[in-house]
């Protein structure tokens, strides 16, 4: 997801905006740009690359003024270069406009602006929608006013088919910025004397502790010293609610990592014991989710779960329909959320629908939300970010507590979700037929937990000196079974996000089905081989690449040395019960993908292509 920054106050805008942006750089973007009102004159600095070329330009020639706008774009149309980037401007020059999302009928808007002699500097779609709202502006005549401005986005807006968050100003306004949003974030931030604009409150955590999520078809007018909320039809915005932001800059800081990824990865103990506070009941035996808001009767009456997400969601979704089979024998699938909102999927009326999602944002599992919801079935989210949209649109869920997770590869927030599918497997089967010692088992299990990812954590530094032997790989395969092939699909989703080199995940059963075709020296296979029910059959796939001359790197349980005869490399985890076991295991697979980029070279807080939060299909 692109990142959007506005200010309007009393300080100069060019360095908060400029602070905003990197504080969102971690998302993913391939330019940035700014625009500020100084005086007269509309002072505009952009450029393809990072933020800090930006910055650099901004201190070559300083853009002033105490309003303006900013943004880092990740291209969807057009390639990524200077004259594609943003702010982008209306046909007279004296409005500007950033834009998250996509306008899918920009061809048609086009065409009359080009009819009527409008000129189009770029090939994006935002372009269009800047010339658009300034030709409303324009044609309306009369006193220049935000009330005039407001009614051109909102003229503007109700020709717009598809998704967008905007920040919109004019020279002959300077009073005022616009905002509105439909399908992408956009949130008011609350200061003392100033107020601000963004796609996400963690830009201007250091400015604004209070901010107000717009809903899809709000419109925001932000003054110096106030605000008003309404729609893009014209009426007042349903009631809102000015939400405390429950981190601090501290939070986003590196401290003495060198790496968002590194330093989250290392947060994970501390991300599981915050899913789980508050949640394990001894009384019960069993766990405690008020967020869910069922009774024991309505999850008695569930008869079947389907489990939608994308990526790493997805991936921690496949666990949970193992974790809720095995603990809970309710039938349980686990669907693409982008394919789901397409399907037409039979589901009974006892269907309960987990929608996953860190952000709360992703527009494919937003939309699977949606569809859900449209059939009348319970639907619940799991999310990072409480006042996220799939939250608020779902009502109901349970949230992950996981803390701001920079890195565009996930870490914490899959052992956060995974914990939380734990639980609701513990709920679910408590009701149904999990005993009070089986219950009580559990908890025990999971309370030990988060120590024991500490004991991972400590064999970082041998983890990298496997990492470096296997950089040079052209590619690698991760295998794993039962609670382990999500596992396997997870860490080879990780090492090719920031390394770039080619991974597959499979069953390791399956590697005589066809994939074994790939194995050879320059092929390295990771098993992921604990001490369970399918540990003999891992062992004979590894035997199998073995005997094709495949290097062998095996995450095992503490105490079976035998995997060590075989594998070319171990990497040892606490012992633990079966379906908790991909909490450890995830954690070698992290480091293993963290110390590989970092040997060679890549970004590995901004992977190339990739953004945080995707928000556009």
């Amino acid at each position: 997801m692109c990142g959007i920054v506005g200010y309007i106050g009393k300080s100069s805008a060019s360095p908060i905006l400029l602070d905003g942006l990197r504080r969102l750089e971690y998302r993913g973007y391939d330019s940035a740009g700014l625009a500020t009102i100084d005086g007269g004159r509309i002072e505009t600095r952009k450029c393809k690359g990072r933020i800090q070329a930006l910055a650099d330009l901004v201190k070559e020639n300083a853009a002033a003024g105490h309003v303006g706008i900013s943004h880092t774009r990740w291209a969807t149309h057009g390639q990524p270069n200077d004259v594609n980037a943003h702010p982008h401007f209306d046909a007279s020059g004296r409005l500007a406009l950033v834009h998250n999302g996509v306008i899918e009928n920009y061809q048609a808007l086009r065409a009359p602006l080009v009819e009527a002699g409008h000129k189009f500097r770029s090939q994006t779609d935002t372009e269009i929608l800047a010339h658009l709202i300034g030709n409303l502006y324009d044609e309306a005549g009369g006193e220049h006013s935000k009330t005039r401005l407001l009614e051109a986005v909102r003229g503007a807006l109700k020709q717009v088919i598809g998704t967008y968050g905007i920040a919109v100003m004019h020279l002959d306004v300077p009073d005022a910025l616009v905002g509105a949003r439909r399908g992408s974030p956009l949130s008011v931030g609350l200061g003392k004397g100033e107020n601000f604009l963004s796609s996400d409150p963690q830009a201007v955590i250091a400015y604004s502790q209070e901010a107000i999520f717009l809903k899809d078809y709000d419109v925001a007018v932000v003054e110096r010293d106030g605000f008003q909320i309404g729609t893009v039809e014209g009426g007042v915005a349903g009631s809102y609610e000015v939400t405390k932001v429950d981190f601090t800059s501290d939070d986003v800081k590196l401290g003495d990592y060198p790496h968002y990824m590194l330093k989250e990865i290392f947060e994970q103990p501390h991300a599981v014991r915050d899913a789980l506070r508050g949640r394990l009941s001894v009384e019960d035996a069993g766990a405690r989710l008020g967020g869910i808001d069922m009774t024991p009767q309505e999850l008695r009456e569930v008869d079947r779960v389907i489990i939608t997400g994308c990526g790493t969601a997805y991936h921690s979704g496949l666990v949970g329909e193992y974790l809720i089979e095995s603990l809970a024998h309710l039938p349980c699938e686990v669907e693409f959320a982008s394919e789901f909102r397409y399907r037409n999927m039979p589901m009974d009326k006892d269907t309960l629908v987990f929608a996953v999602s860190q952000s709360g944002e992703t527009i494919d599992t937003l939309a699977a939300v949606r569809e859900s919801l449209r059939k009348g079935h319970r639907t619940l989210g799991i999310c990072n970010n409480v006042a996220s949209t799939i939250a608020r649109e779902c009502g109901a869920g349970v949230y992950m507590h996981a803390g701001p997770e920079i890195g565009v590869a996930a870490t914490k927030s899959f052992t956060s979700q995974l914990t939380i599918f734990t639980l609701i497997a513990l709920l679910l089967g408590r009701i149904r037929h999990l005993s009070n010692s089986d219950g009580l088992k559990i908890i025990k299990e999971l309370q030990a937990i988060p120590e024991k990812i500490e004991r991972v954590l400590e064999q970082s530094d041998r983890i990298k000196e496997i990492a470096a032997k296997y950089a040079g790989a052209k590619g690698m395969l991760f295998m794993g079974r039962q609670f382990n092939y999500p596992v396997a699909l997870e860490g080879a989703l990780k090492m090719k996000e920031i390394t770039y080199i080619q991974c597959e995940g499979h069953p390791s059963a399956e590697l005589k089905h066809g994939f074994i075709a790939l194995v050879e020296p320059d092929m390295p296979s990771v098993f992921i081989t604990p001490d369970d029910a399918m540990y003999d059959s891992n062992i004979n796939s590894i035997e199998q690449v073995k005997a094709r001359q495949g290097p062998v790197i095996a995450v095992g349980t503490e105490g079976r040395r035998d995997l060590a005869k075989i594998a070319d490399d171990v990497i040892y985890v606490p012992p633990c019960a079966d379906y908790l076991s991909p909490l450890l295991t995830v954690v070698p697979l992290q480091l293993l993908s963290y110390h590989t980029a970092v040997h060679l070279g890549r970004d590995v807080d901004k992977p190339r292509n990739l953004a945080k939060s995707v928000t556009v299909e």
